[in-house]
C-alpha cells in the first residue's frame, strides 16, 4: 500500500492505494492548520482501510509550487515516514497533479496556482498518443501573458483558474476551456496514480535530498541593523 500526501495549497488531500486502486482519499480545507490535521487525518485514513502505518510500502508527496508552510508539513511527514519505515519516496509537481486530472480531455492543459503580487504559478501538459507530456516548465507568469501565449483552446484548471475565469475568457474566447469551481480541490489519488507510474518504472527520490519547488523565494523581512 502506498500513501500521496499533497499539502500544496490551503485545501490538503490524502490517499491510500494499492494494486493500482485507490483504497480511501480525504480531501479537506486545511488553511494554514496542515500541521496539526495532516497526521490525525492520516491516521483516520489507515483506521478506515482496516491497516496501520507499517502497511505502507511507499509514499508520494507533491512537492511544490505552493504554499510555503503547506509544503514544509507535507514533505516533512513525507521524509519521516520514508526514513522510518525504510520504504521509497517520489516527489511530483504540483502543477503536473492538478492538470493530470483532465488528461483525457484531449486538451492541452494549464494549471494555475496563486503566486501573489498579482503573479501566478502555471506550466503545461497534455495527454499526446497516449503519452502524458510536459508542453512548458513551472514557472511565475500573468494571466495577461498566459493569453498572449495560448494559441490554441487549452483548458484551464487549478485554485486559481476560477478567479481568472473572466478575465481569461475575455482574452481567449472560445480559447478558453475553465474547470468548474467544484474540481478544483485536491486529488491526492491523481498523485497516487502519477506516483505509482514512476514506481513502475523503478523510479524513487532520494529522501535527503528531495526539496520543495517554491519558484520564489518567501517573503522574509531582514531586520535591520542599527
Amino acid at each position: 500500500m502506498l500513501v500521496a500526501i499533497d499539502t500544496s495549497t490551503e485545501v490538503a488531500s490524502l490517499a491510500l492505494a494499492a494494486g493500482g486502486a485507490t483504497l480511501a482519499e480525504l480531501t479537506w480545507r486545511s488553511g494554514q492548520n496542515h500541521t496539526t490535521q495532516l497526521l490525525p487525518n492520516l491516521d483516520y485514513l489507515l483506521k478506515l482501510v482496516g491497516a496501520d502505518v507499517t502497511a505502507i510500502e511507499a509514499v508520494i508527496v507533491a512537492i511544490g509550487p505552493g504554499s510555503f508552510n503547506g509544503l514544509r508539513v507535507g514533505i516533512s511527514a513525507a521524509k519521516g515516514m520514508a526514513f522510518s519505515l525504510s520504504v521509497p519516496i517520489i516527489g511530483l509537481g504540483s502543477l503536473e497533479v492538478e492538470a493530470y486530472q483532465y488528461a483525457e480531455s484531449g486538451l492541452p492543459v494549464g494549471p494555475i496556482f496563486s503566486a501573489g503580487r498579482g503573479e501566478v504559478a502555471t506550466a503545461l501538459f497534455r495527454r499526446t498518443g497516449g503519452d502524458w507530456r510536459r508542453l512548458k516548465p513551472d514557472h511565475i507568469s500573468t494571466v495577461e501573458q498566459i493569453c498572449l501565449e495560448t494559441a490554441e483552446k487549452t483548458l484551464f484548471c487549478g485554485e486559481h483558474a476560477s478567479a481568472a475565469a473572466a478575465e481569461l475568457t475575455a482574452r481567449l474566447g472560445d480559447k478558453a476551456a475553465v474547470a468548474a469551481g467544484t474540481s478544483d480541490l485536491r486529488r491526492a489519488a491523481y498523485l497516487a496514480e502519477l506516483g505509482m507510474k514512476r514506481l513502475s518504472a523503478g523510479q524513487a527520490d532520494d529522501a535527503v535530498t528531495l526539496q520543495p519547488i517554491y519558484l520564489r523565494r518567501p517573503a522574509i523581512t531582514i531586520a535591520k541593523h542599527r
